[in-house]
């Protein structure tokens, strides 16, 4: 707890308090309220304005955890100015909570930090914009349910019912009614007269502040209430406030509450709990094998589209259908193909052609992220998740305007869903090695670090006008809350009381856990070694018990921070560096690729692991996935091997490919289907006449003409051998085949054509660029150089200045100095020959006016060259953009 050792040295402003900082304590503010820097402000007075605007306020607010909220709302309703004594009985109560009197130190310390409070502890000091905000008011209640003061409800009501009330509350009666409100604030806040009071109340009066105390402190009641309510009008217990409404003032309720300004406070955040334990070779088995299955999944995505992907949308995005395509492509449900597919689009592999026909389709980088070890694609897919703001759970659902968001469309960025990645594996790199966490825990872990916006002011508070009935003059506090609606355009906190759904971050929290566990970074719900050196965190200590088998999941295992925490969000230089350490730990936990099958006497063949990427793409042309799995299942049919052929293999390749990469016996029925194929395959010939059918059996011709599927062709007969189409020698091709028949493509000389599936790539694209969730925090190097700046302004602006003319003498704080021409020039060519420091006012080219603090060196050709203490630079300023000059005084 910091104090002030000269009380006559307290600052009388924010901006003072500021100048009284060190560099290390600015740039710790710069630091946690990075808006403040954009644009670097002129001076300390300026940084102070900035610091007390609403938008920046309301930012900074959001950004503390739950205790220290809790300690910001407390100094709402405190005094203006305060003791810190004064807090610490509105957060720790009457008894005094020791959990609270250790904690409090650091919620102050931080809020001070931040510039929302300031003064010393004899004066403490909540900035005006944020007691704003914070303090209770009918319009925005306050979360501490509190009401307004005596002397607020009680403005209103005439001198002489004030009178009464204190005559009835026996109190002598008073001249004024400012001081008749205070003789009763005194009685209300003095314990043992209050005590006194309500020993004289009736049960049923008793009963009715019960109901208030805690909040909403407002009720209403008829023209004609009932005795319990009268007692409690009539000695300013309950004060009204409009025609019908009463409220409990806040010196009643702080004494019925023993003086606390929350029902509970946090003083420490909850533990994450561990559901169960798992060894930590079998998380590091199961994470490796769900990475593996990620690295597949995505290629197998992008296989799928090869030749060209599902159309975009008009208004951007993947269609209902083409999702529902994809899903049954990859044998996933459709949340998790967008998942994929978002994956893909963050990494750089996926993205739109930009053609007329826009269509998605794989990038340039695609080919290359495919020639990159196994550890490093994972890499470069977890990295591209950790960092996109595009958030794949919220597809389905709809935006502001009541339109569907749809995977790869607009909406679906989240600027804080980085920030909660990040956390959320931070908390897990907390848990003891191969600990899985307990989800409800976890989450409210979160909201304490980020309390929902329903626990703050203004936003998901019960309205205080609600209508209640006669009989229930004083509606409880869970009554009030059960009508509670989120603030607009952010969704209620389910956890929290608010009765709405679950807040942002808690969604964001659960989908990074499940998005965690497909990636592969998590293993059975615990962190994996390679998703603690994905986040910076150091490796996790042995522990004995993480080589036993699971607990089960009512086995909770209190968790002790032991670990060092990992950095909230990597630099892009410390996350290629993590990224690079957590692909070497990765890479020898993944399986090795075999070079072999096991060919099956029903034309189908077993790949019992991961196979080399030659075989593997040979072998998709070959035969078609039947099944996936732990061994994946590749069936032959006269289609697929049709399409080797087209592809431009022999039937003598064809078995000896086979031949080489089985290790079971080529079957018979597998030999006889190539041979067969390999026989009718460019038996018939196919060109373009607009295109035509060619065959040395005229037998063929006539099968085809006698057809019925033949007839949407336009075939005709120009030769006993040839037939001519309407149709073009692609829908020629796939017309026959569609019939039975095998026909092959030829050139204009006469040769076949070999037809190779020709991969289509969109234009070189730079994946998406995550929407930033307000400035980022400054550099090190930028801190230095703000502060170094802003301290010089500050000079510009507060350093004492001797008058000129009789002139700058007269500026007002801000105003630029005014001097004439001549004046500004003779002081200027004096401070050349006495190396004096001057003030001066400059308009640069853009009309931008600024003071500075310079010490001329020389003044010729209408210019003056100085060292400007302002840029803390050597720099030359044109004399006719000088407004005036001031000597800076002894």
């Amino acid at each position: 707890m910091s104090t002030e050792e000269n009380p006559a040295a307290a600052p009388r402003s924010l901006a003072e308090a500021l100048r009284g900082r060190d560099d290390a304590s600015l740039a710790a503010l710069l630091r946690s309220r990075p808006d403040l820097i954009t644009p670097v402000p002129t001076d300390l007075t300026q940084l102070a304005t900035r610091a007390g605007t609403r938008a920046s306020v309301v930012r900074a607010l959001e950004r503390l955890d739950r205790f220290t909220l809790q300690t910001a709302q407390a100094l709402a309703v405190a005094s203006d100015p305060a003791t810190y004594d004064e807090l610490l009985g509105l957060m720790a109560g009457d008894d005094g909570d020791p959990a609270v009197s250790a904690a409090l130190p650091r919620a102050l310390g931080t809020l001070r930090e931040q510039a929302l409070v300031w003064g010393g502890d004899d004066r403490l000091r909540l900035v005006r914009t944020a007691r704003e905000l914070l303090a209770p008011s009918p319009q925005h209640p306050s979360p501490t349910g509190l009401g307004p003061t005596v002397r607020e409800a009680g403005a209103g009501i005439s001198p002489g019912r004030i009178q009464e009330i204190l005559t009835t509350a026996g109190l002598p009666s008073t001249h004024d009614s400012v001081s008749a409100l205070t003789a009763l604030a005194d009685l209300f806040s003095d314990p043992e007269r209050m005590s006194a009071l309500l020993d004289q109340a009736p049960s049923e009066s008793v009963e009715v502040l019960e109901r208030l105390v805690w909040g909403p402190p407002y009720g209403q009641v008829t023209a004609d209430p009932a005795p319990r309510l009268r007692w409690l009008l009539d000695r300013g217990l309950l004060l009204p406030t409009a025609p019908g409404t009463v409220v409990l003032p806040r010196e009643v309720a702080l004494r019925l509450r023993a003086g606390r300004a929350h029902r509970t406070t946090e003083p420490v955040p909850p533990p994450v709990e561990a559901a169960a334990a798992h060894s930590a070779r079998i998380v590091d088995a199961t994470a490796a094998g769900q990475a593996y299955t990620a690295l597949a999944t995505v290629e197998e995505l992008l296989k799928d589209w090869h030749e060209g992907g599902p159309a975009v949308l008009r208004a951007g995005g993947l269609s209902v259908r083409d999702l529902k395509r994809t899903a049954v492509a990859l044998d996933v449900p459709e949340p998790v193909a967008a998942f994929w597919v978002e994956l893909a689009y963050a990494a750089g592999l996926l993205a739109s052609d930009g053609e007329a026909d826009e269509r998605y389709a794989a990038t340039p980088a695609y080919d290359e992220w495919r020639e990159r070890p196994a550890g490093e694609r994972w890499a470069r897919l977890a990295t591209a998740w950790l960092a996109a703001t595009r958030t794949p759970g919220l597809v389905g659902e709809r935006d502001a305007k009541d339109r569907t968001l749809s995977a790869l469309g607009p909406g679906l960025d989240r600027s804080a869903a980085p920030e909660v990645r990040h956390r959320v594996l931070a908390l897990l790199a907390g848990l003891p090695e191969g600990a899985a966490p307990n989800t409800e825990s976890l989450l409210a872990r979160l909201r304490w670090e980020r309390p929902p916006r329903a626990d703050r002011a203004g936003g998901g508070a019960p309205s205080p006008y609600a209508r209640r009935t006669p009989a229930q003059p004083a509606e409880g506090a869970r009554g009030a809350a059960a009508r509670g609606a989120a603030a607009p355009g952010y969704p209620a906190d389910g956890g929290s009381g608010a009765g709405g759904e679950e807040d942002l971050r808690s969604r964001l929290a659960r989908w990074t856990l499940a998005e965690a566990e497909m990636l592969g970074i998590t293993g059975r719900g615990a962190l994996s070694s390679h998703g603690r050196a994905l986040i910076g965190a150091p490796p996790a200590p042995h522990h004995a018990d993480a080589e036993t088998e699971p607990t089960g999941p009512g086995d909770k295992l209190p968790v002790h921070h032991r670990h060092t925490p990992p950095p909230a969000v990597l630099s892009p230089a410390e996350q290629a560096t993590a990224a690079a350490a957590a692909a070497r730990l990765l890479e020898p936990l993944l399986p090795e690729p075999l070079d072999h099958v096991l060919l099956q006497a029903d034309l189908t063949a077993v790949a019992p692991g991961p196979l080399e990427r030659p075989l593997a793409d040979m072998l998709g042309v070959l035969a078609d996935v039947e099944s996936k799995g732990g061994a994946t299942v590749y069936r032959f049919t006269p289609a697929s091997v049709r399409r080797a052929l087209d592809a431009g293999q022999s039937a003598a390749d064809l078995h000896a490919f086979l031949a080489a990469h089985s290790r079971t016996p080529v079957p018979q029925p597998l030999t006889y289907l190539i041979d067969d194929v390999a026989r009718r395959h460019g038996h018939l010939r196919v060109g373009a006449a607009s295109s035509y059918v060619r065959c040395d059996d005229d037998a063929v011709l006539n099968e085809i003409l006698a057809d019925k599927r033949a007839a949407g062709l336009g075939l005709r007969r120009l030769a006993p051998t040839v037939l001519a189409a309407r149709t073009d020698p692609a829908a020629l091709l796939e017309g026959l085949r569609a019939m039975g028949f095998a026909p092959a493509a030829e050139s204009a000389e006469g040769d076949v054509l070999i037809a190779r599936a020709d991969a289509y790539r969109t234009p070189p694209r730079t994946p998406p660029e995550p929407v930033p969730d307000g400035p980022p925090v400054p550099d090190d190097t930028l801190l230095a150089a703000a502060i170094r700046a802003v301290r010089a302004g500050d000079l510009a602006s507060t350093a004492p200045r001797k008058p000129v003319g009789g002139e700058a003498g007269d500026v007002a704080p801000g105003q630029l100095p005014r001097t004439s021409a001549a004046d500004t020039l003779a002081t200027l060519q004096a401070a050349v020959l006495t190396n004096e420091t001057l003030w001066i006012g400059y308009v640069n080219a853009e009309g931008a006016a600024s003071q500075r603090v310079i010490a001329p060196i020389r003044v010729e050709g209408g210019f003056v060259t100085a060292y400007d203490h302002t840029a803390d630079e050597v720099r030359t300023y044109p004399l006719h953009r000088i407004t005036g000059v001031a000597e800076l005084a002894e």
